[in-house]
């Protein structure tokens, strides 16, 4: 798979990842509190492979968004580096260039609902 379509995010771009398949890395250094980017694509309520879950207080439900763009490329981390608010993709330390990007999917999280 061609990762070009994917390469025009300022901050960061997919690579080949130790964690799993292909991921996200910091283009240049990003400080705590930078927005790295946007989770895009249609929003649907099926499961996959790319599919973000976010909440929705418009329709008070979990709505996922079956990613598009770079964002879809995203790996795991028991100690993530950046997290969301809402579809915003957020530095919660700082990411050293070529540093892999992580969030932490919430697995083990008792209080979240199954999808």
């Amino acid at each position: 798979m061609s990762t070009k379509r994917y390469d025009n995010n300022p901050l960061a771009f997919v690579d080949t990842s130790p964690i799993h398949g292909r991921g996200l890395f910091a283009r240049r250094a990003i400080a705590v509190d930078t927005l790295i980017g946007e989770y895009l694509g249609p929003t649907t309520l099926k499961n996959g492979m790319h599919v973000l879950w976010v909440w929705s207080e418009e329709r008070e439900r979990w709505e996922g968004i079956d990613g598009k763009n770079e964002m879809r490329f995203l790996n795991h981390s028991d100690t993530p580096n950046a997290d969301w608010w809402g579809t915003e993709l957020y530095a919660i330390k700082p990411i050293a260039a070529g540093e892999e990007i992580t969030f932490d999917y919430g697995w083990g999280d008792d209080d979240e609902e199954e999808h």
